[in-house]
């Protein structure tokens, strides 16, 4: 009867101290840059910048600006994930291994890189997939910006012109940044 009791406690106890459920826009894996595969679930209460990165584009000197953020506000919080994507222009060619030397050498990245992946409608990742859905809004070309509040059931979009270093997406940032985990400051953050 003991060993009995002994059990009902531990699988009652088992589910007081169950780690909560995975937000819904970070409940995904996706392999990084060197191959290994990553569980988004560990930036949960986090505020998350989603970026498709591409080393050829106009717009690839937002790497110098992302890496700011990554520098300047990751203490606070905040997680900047570049996913490449060559779904535009053909503008990311290369491969993970020269996708992660560009980067690396280039504009000295040291932010989080994932594998080369899709971003557009025939081709989207799973997170870009849930991205645009809960935003309305698709990547339209390369450095395309998502930032996921801290509770990871709301986001924010910002078209590819929109630089990171950008009085709006600093505002944005600040905003969430100042949020508790487990509570949304979406509506604050201009949505």
């Amino acid at each position: 009867m003991n060993t009995l009791l002994f059990i009902a406690t531990l699988l009652l106890t088992a589910g007081v101290n169950a780690a909560p459920a995975c937000p819904p826009l970070l409940n995904f894996s996706l392999m990084d840059i060197d191959g290994a595969n990553r569980n988004l679930c560990t930036y949960a209460g986090k505020v998350v910048l989603v970026v498709n990165t591409a080393s050829q584009c106009g717009y690839t000197g937002q790497y110098k600006g992302l890496q700011a953020l990554s520098d300047q506000y990751g203490p606070q919080g905040l997680v900047v994930l570049g996913l490449p994507a060559n779904d535009f222009g053909g503008q990311e060619p290369g491969s993970n291994a020269t996708i992660k030397n560009f980067c690396e050498v280039g504009y000295q990245v040291d932010f989080a890189l994932f594998a080369k992946t899709g971003v557009t409608a025939a081709n989207a990742n799973p997170l870009h997939e849930a991205l645009a859905k809960a935003t309305g809004e698709r990547p339209r070309w390369n450095f395309h910006k998502y930032l996921i509040d801290r509770s990871g059931t709301h986001a924010l979009s910002f078209a590819s012109q929109v630089d990171p270093q950008s009085k709006e997406m600093i505002q944005a940032i600040e905003s969430l940044l100042k949020a508790k985990p487990g509570h949304s400051k979406y509506s604050e953050a201009g949505k």
